[in-house]
């Protein structure tokens, strides 16, 4: 069973890309499956939110992208969270420059991951907010994305610039790539706007949207803090346990696609 690839991605900062990314993971791995977190971000937040120190790393995604090392070579295992993880740190900014001037630059990622196939059922990419050549790596190795969201105003527009993103990588350099779903993060049902943001996405991409909603959270704010995926943190939370179901609506929608 060849693993499935996915990225999270949003072009508008701040919605909770990483926080997304860990917990999924994180959720995956309570109900069984084999996950490998890669962290695209050379901030490192989803290394550092998975309990590793990015700062004693020896091998990261920077060495898989310049071929310098595998996956396997590469990979740490985040052992509280029950998943591995590609780790990522600063160095990896100067890869940007540096992947300008490689030939097969976007495909380096994919190339790394087909190596580590069997490994894994789910491979989780964590994305920079801006479309750089990391973020290219990352959409050109996936299956599909995850497109975490907060139910308001300005967000249906970073949306727009993101379908479109896809549909011209989709067109030029990865026939897979496609919306998986969108998934509303941060939810406060008490807030009329999201209810009505939530409503329009609900009618206008359908299936595409998740059933699972991510409610606002203190749990899952402060678990990064502690080094922990608040699915791990604080499992008992309500940020917690909409992960786990998210996990399990995932492995379902993973079973009806082709």
């Amino acid at each position: 069973m060849a693993s499935k690839i996915f990225c999270t991605a949003n072009q508008k900062g701040g919605v909770g890309k990483t926080t997304t990314t860990v917990n999924l993971a994180a959720g995956l791995a309570q109900i069984g499956q084999r996950v490998l977190v890669v962290d695209l971000d050379p901030q490192g937040n989803a290394t550092m939110g998975s309990g590793i120190d990015k700062r004693k790393l020896e091998m990261t995604v920077y060495d898989v992208l310049l071929e310098s090392a595998s996956v396997a070579e590469a990979r740490t295992r985040a052992e509280k969270a029950g998943y591995d993880v590609l780790g990522a740190n600063r160095e990896l900014a100067g890869a940007e420059v540096e992947l300008v001037e490689l030939e097969r630059r976007e495909a380096r990622l994919k190339a790394a991951l087909a190596q580590a196939d069997d490994d894994y059922d789910f491979v989780l990419i964590d994305c920079p907010p801006s479309l750089s050549m990391l973020t290219l790596n990352g959409l050109c190795s996936a299956h599909g994305v995850i497109v975490p969201m907060q139910c308001e105003y300005f967000a249906l527009e970073g949306l727009t610039d993101l379908v479109n993103t896809i549909k011209q990588i989709h067109a030029n350099l990865n026939r897979d790539l496609e919306i998986i779903g969108l998934l509303r993060v941060m939810f406060d049902p008490r807030i009329t706007l999201q209810q009505q943001v939530s409503d329009q996405l609900k009618s206008h991409f359908g299936n595409k949207v998740f059933d699972t909603v991510i409610p606002r959270n203190v749990r899952l704010a402060e678990a990064p803090s502690y080094g922990l995926p608040g699915v791990v943190f604080d499992p008992s939370s309500k940020g917690a346990l909409a992960f786990v179901d998210f996990a399990k609506e995932m492995v379902q929608r993973i079973g009806t696609m082709r």
